[in-house]
């Protein structure tokens, strides 16, 4: 996991420049590892396959120069997708009032799963109304989140593209 950090890091600035958030940097596989960059636009337009191109050459010749992953990898580029993974604290603030998945490192009120709508950040917390009543989510205990692919996400995401 530290060294998708570190390649984060290193990529970040250069993707800010060209007008893209990183959302998840993932090294995964033994041999042939992958290295799964997921980004978005700064502008709130979705992706295209161009971004995603236009990523991918940037990444490769910064990883080329660093060469931060020994021996071949595979790149791979992609957006977030509409049920998409929640990796900063912003992300709770933004889909605030959809549906998420979120499991924690250690338990909070005897559990690790929680399923229900977000209602934002409170100080150092996420907060989410779960069937079972509210909990706050330490952000720092986050192990991960994400959206749930509901008829409401689905016509907000049509709603946000229409307009």
């Amino acid at each position: 996991m530290e060294k998708a950090a570190q390649i984060e890091r290193m990529i970040a600035p250069s993707l800010a420049a060209m007008g893209y958030d990183i959302v998840r940097v993932l090294l995964t596989g033994g041999q042939r590892p992958t290295l799964q960059v997921m980004a978005e636009r700064t502008d709130g337009q979705d992706m295209s396959v161009d971004d995603c191109a236009e990523i991918s050459r940037a990444v490769s010749a910064l990883l080329d120069v660093e060469d931060p992953i020994a021996g071949a990898y595979t790149l791979e580029v992609s957006s977030p997708g509409i049920d998409r993974p929640l990796t900063r604290p912003a992300d709770f603030q933004r889909f605030a009032g959809f549906e998420a998945r979120v499991e924690t490192r250690q338990p909070v009120e005897g559990r690790k799963r929680f399923r229900g709508r977000l209602l934002g950040l409170e100080g150092d917390s996420i907060r989410i109304a779960t069937p079972e009543g509210e909990a706050a989510l330490p952000v720092d205990d986050i192990l991960r989140a994400k959206l749930v692919l509901t008829d409401e996400l689905i016509a907000a995401t049509d709603k946000r593209k229409k307009q």
